[in-house]
């Protein structure tokens, strides 16, 4: 399996930090962003003919990345 994209990589690890502050003070800004940031995850280009088993190796890129 190729690796994940960097800009999915990126774009999984704002997803997660913005899920926190959203758990931590919820806010309509950060349920739009949540939103726009999913749609950026899981309409990527490189999702097209993949089978589900990527989703493990990008929630992995995503905690290596911090935050």
């Amino acid at each position: 399996m190729s690796a994940i994209p960097d800009d999915l990589a990126r774009a999984q690890r704002e997803w997660q930090a913005t899920y926190r502050r959203l758990a931590a003070q919820p806010r309509t800004a950060l349920r739009r962003r949540l939103i726009r940031l999913s749609s950026q995850v899981l309409f990527h280009p490189y999702w097209q003919g993949r089978r589900t088993g990527a989703w493990p190796a990008l929630q992995s890129a995503g905690r290596r990345g911090g935050d």
